[in-house]
């Protein structure tokens, strides 16, 4: 059992959705220190205290192990809040630029007032039941969302042209307007598929559950995508900044979400099913993720204010599938 617990905290240490990151060397070539300078290099290592917690709780969890976990959980994310505020200030009275004042000031505002939100999101992503040392492993292309309902998993990466060409050729629906002739460009392949409106991805999600006979695919909620990709890492390597388009899904897959998936950070936004009529006013879906021509700010997990009309298809977005087994 020891080493069981041992082996599951190692593996924790990658899941971290906030400030405790991996104990691993940052790469100092990493894209995100070059486009922004509000990003910190340094990567917190998961506290001694907190693998305690965890580990308590795992072998046995009753309500006061985790009471003190989560109470572990607010002191970690109350440091990382902190820290972020006095890079704020120091912003204030260092930085030539506005803009970049402008962008610490929205993520200190973000992270306290979704504080409770993130927090409730890194305790249940270390009490799922299915946390292994191999759940980032996605041995038939779907990884577990942990902190989500036990029968739900991720795709490993958004859904490629060459992956709708065959819904394509099976029911006939339109292809991309982006396809010359009808047929996927040459050499994207394995791009992530745009110009597909909301109805087209439900259209292929509704096709592939009947092709598959046993699973149930669908669209992600917000919640279950921000649970999937977890904070985006400090140095993050990803499709936005540097580019002019789309790329392969795999171009960074160095760069892995909390739960294992790739390409989760910019190249192209996907769709959600998460409606944001009440916020809009109309009727527009939830995207996620940023794209190539996206500030980088905003492919950050808790971004929230990107929507698209569903009747549409647009030029970066895309879509990532859930599995229900």
């Amino acid at each position: 059992m020891a080493r069981i617990l041992y082996t599951a905290l190692i593996f924790l240490v990658g899941l971290m959705s906030f400030g405790e990151a991996a104990e691993r060397r940052v790469k100092p070539e990493a894209k995100s220190f070059k486009y922004s300078s509000t990003i910190e290099k340094e990567r917190p290592e998961l506290s001694e205290e907190t693998q305690k917690l965890i580990a308590a709780y795992r072998k046995n969890p009753t309500e006061a192990n985790l009471a003190a976990l989560r109470k572990q959980v607010e002191k970690n994310y109350d440091k990382v809040v902190a820290r972020k505020k006095a890079k704020l200030e120091e912003l204030k009275q260092t930085a030539r630029d506005k803009s970049k004042i402008t962008e610490m000031q929205e993520i200190v505002d973000e992270m306290l007032k979704d504080r409770e939100n993130r927090v409730n999101q890194t305790l249940s992503r270390f009490t799922d039941e299915r946390l292994r040392p191999d759940a980032r492993t996605a041995a038939d292309g779907y990884l577990p969302v942990l902190g989500a309902a036990q029968n739900v998993y991720i795709a490993y990466t958004p859904v490629t042209n060459a992956q709708y060409a065959v819904f394509i050729q099976a029911t006939g629906r339109p292809a991309p307007q982006n396809w010359p002739g009808g047929a996927v460009p040459a050499g994207e392949e394995n791009f992530p598929v745009v110009y597909v409106s909301y109805q087209d991805a439900l259209a292929y999600c509704k096709w592939l559950t009947k092709k598959d006979g046993t699973a149930v695919y669908r669209l992600p909620t917000e919640q279950e995508w921000e649970l999937a990709a977890g904070h985006m890492p400090k140095d993050a390597d990803m499709n936005c900044g540097e580019k002019k388009g789309l790329t392969a899904v795999n171009t960074y897959s160095k760069t892995l979400s909390a739960a294992g998936a790739i390409d989760m950070w910019g190249n192209a936004w996907e769709w959600t099913s998460t409606s944001k009529n009440a916020q809009t006013g109309s009727g527009a879906m939830a995207v996620k993720d940023g794209a190539w021509n996206s500030e980088r700010t905003r492919c950050r997990t808790e971004y929230r204010n990107e929507t698209r009309n569903p009747a549409k298809g647009y030029a970066a977005v895309g879509f990532r599938l859930i599995r229900e087994k």
